[in-house]
Parts: C-alpha cells; sequence; structure tokens
C-alpha cells in the first residue's frame, strides 16, 4: 500500500462525500418521470461505456483473474450484491426522502464491519460496538415522529421504502464483503468494469430505454450526473483508499446523510416543488448527528485491532 497522505486521501473522501450526498436528490428527481429501472440500467450503460472506453484505452483492465476458478464465485457474489443495491436503492426512494435513505442506508458499513469480525478474524474494539449502538439509537432518534404510524401499519409505502433501503444496505455489505476477497488477486477497478457490463445487460428488460426521449432539460442534466456520479463516486473512493488509512476515509464518508440533509432542505427552501423533505425536530437532528458520530466511532479502529487485521489478511493471502 502507497504511503499514507491525507492531503490527497482526504480531497478524493470529500469527492466521494458530495457524489454519494447529492445522488439520492438528483435520482429523486429523476424518478418522476421514469421508472427506477429505467435510471438504474442508464447508469450502468453510461457508466460501461465510459469506464470501457477509459480503460480500454489505457490497458489497464485484466478481467481473466476475475472468471478465474478460485475467485468466480466471489465475482458472482459481489456483482449480484451491488446490482440489488442499485436497483433496491433506487426503489426506496420512490417512497421515501433522500435524506431519510441517506440515514438508513449507514447501515451498510456498519454490516460490512460486523461481517468482517465474524467471517475474516478482524478485530472490533469495545468503543467500535459502542458506535454501532450509538447508530442504531441515533435511527430511532430520527425517525421518532414517525414511530407511530410505522409501528401501527398506517405508513405502509414509507414502510416499503424503509425495506428496500434495508435491502440496499445489506446487498451493499455483501459486494464489500466479497470484493475484500477478490482484492489479493485483481484491481476494484476491474469488478466495477465487470459491474457495470453485468447490469447493463441485466437491467435492460426491466427498462423503458425510449421514454428518456420525453425528459426536459433538466432530467437529461440529472440523467447526465447520475451517470458521472456512478464513474467519479467510487473512482474517487478507490484512490481515496490508495491514500489514506481506511478508516480515516470511512469516518470522513460518515457525514454524507447530514450533507445530503442539509442539501435537501436548502433546495426545498429554494424549489419546494422539487422533492419531498423529511420532518424533522431537535431530536430527529440529534438523531442524525447520533448516527453519524456512530458511524464514524465504529470505523476508526485501535492501533492494536488494524495490526491484527493486517495480520489477518497476511494470512489470508
Amino acid at each position: 500500500m502507497a504511503q499514507s497522505n491525507w492531503k490527497v486521501g482526504l480531497p478524493l473522501a470529500l469527492i466521494t462525500v458530495f457524489m454519494w450526498a447529492t445522488l439520492p436528490i438528483a435520482l429523486k428527481g429523476l424518478l418522476e418521470y421514469i421508472s427506477p429501472g429505467t435510471a438504474t440500467w442508464y447508469r450502468f450503460a453510461g457508466a460501461a461505456l465510459l469506464a470501457g472506453v477509459y480503460y480500454g484505452q489505457a490497458r489497464k483492465l485484466q478481467l481473466k483473474p476475475l472468471f478465474s476458478r478460485g475467485l468466480l464465485l466471489f465475482t458472482f457474489l459481489a456483482v449480484a450484491g451491488l446490482l440489488v443495491n442499485y436497483l433496491a436503492y433506487a426503489s426506496g426512494l420512490n417512497y421515501i426522502t433522500p435524506g431519510a435513505a441517506q440515514v438508513v442506508i449507514q447501515l451498510a458499513p456498519l454490516l460490512l464491519l460486523i461481517s468482517s469480525v465474524l467471517w475474516l478474524g478482524e478485530h472490533f474494539s469495545p468503543r467500535q460496538w459502542s458506535g454501532v449502538v450509538l447508530v442504531v439509537i441515533g435511527l430511532l432518534l430520527f425517525f421518532n415522529q414517525r414511530l407511530g404510524e410505522l409501528t401501527s401499519g398506517a405508513g405502509g409505502e414509507y414502510l416499503l421504502g424503509l425495506g428496500y433501503i434495508l435491502i440496499a444496505a445489506v446487498t451493499w455489505a455483501i459486494y464489500g464483503f466479497f470484493q475484500k476477497k477478490i482484492l489479493s488477486r485483481a484491481t476494484p477497478q476491474d469488478l466495477l468494469v465487470v459491474i457495470y457490463i453485468a447490469g447493463t445487460l441485466l437491467f435492460l428488460p426491466m427498462a423503458e430505454p425510449m421514454k428518456v426521449s420525453h425528459l426536459g432539460w433538466l432530467e437529461w442534466v440529472l440523467l447526465a450526473f447520475l451517470t458521472a456520479n456512478t464513474l467519479i463516486a467510487y473512482g474517487a473512493f478507490s484512490k481515496a483508499l490508495a491514500h489514506w488509512e481506511a478508516s480515516s476515509v470511512s469516518a470522513t464518508l460518515s457525514l454524507v446523510p447530514v450533507i445530503t440533509l442539509l442539501f435537501s432542505t436548502l433546495i426545498s427552501s429554494i424549489w419546494p416543488d422539487y422533492i419531498a423533505v423529511e420532518p424533522l425536530n431537535w431530536v430527529s437532528w440529534a438523531g442524525a448527528g447520533a448516527v453519524v458520530f456512530g458511524s464514524a466511532l465504529a470505523a476508526i479502529s485501535s492501533r492494536r485491532g488494524s495490526e491484527q487485521s493486517r495480520a489477518s489478511d497476511e494470512k489470508n493471502r
């Protein structure tokens, strides 16, 4: 691994934060005009085209190892995880607000951490467990104004949206877990290109590509932004991990839900008809803060835990 350099890693992590924070806001606006399947297909098709051209010209693609006997199953599960994540996340946004989606999706990195402890032998300190507990408490506080309707069954569509986002969180953790198993013999870029191509092929039957012919200029801008977002966010994320500690990158990314909530509130005040905003009181904001702090706390391992994790990685290789 390259020597840690926060002056490079931090800006790249912040680019990822911006991209992931604005993604649900743009996607929510676009879903008023096209289906989740169509939006997801265009995101993958555009990303596959752009990534194929870029990496093809640079001759950096080495896809063959991903389909070797030792990695084929891991590749299949990682691909399936991220494909379901994209579709479930877009489907969930049909029913809930971008801010709520971003708060709930914070469960994804926590599930990845827990799975790494259970099945990869990574160390998890008491401080990190306290971060997990804080996230759970924060989620309950964030949804304090909706707990009544959710527990009574009155908020059926909202509950359905939360279910989709939970599926997205679980499947992202599956992708992340099997990506870890792959990365000793393949690069993140190779895996992502395979995912883009697979998504382009598999989502085509549920897409309506001609629907975009009726979009206005703003919707075209949103679609182009979402396609670029797919490439830029994961590209910056991978580069940040190459230049900075994973725990520091993860702690920075925990800011995503708060940035989404702030952007949503700002856009709603300027443009009330664009998207619905989650009703927030001071308890909700405190809950969002608890989720962010808990996520950062869970991401930052102790020095001893980091040494044990590296030793485990070397052993697994």
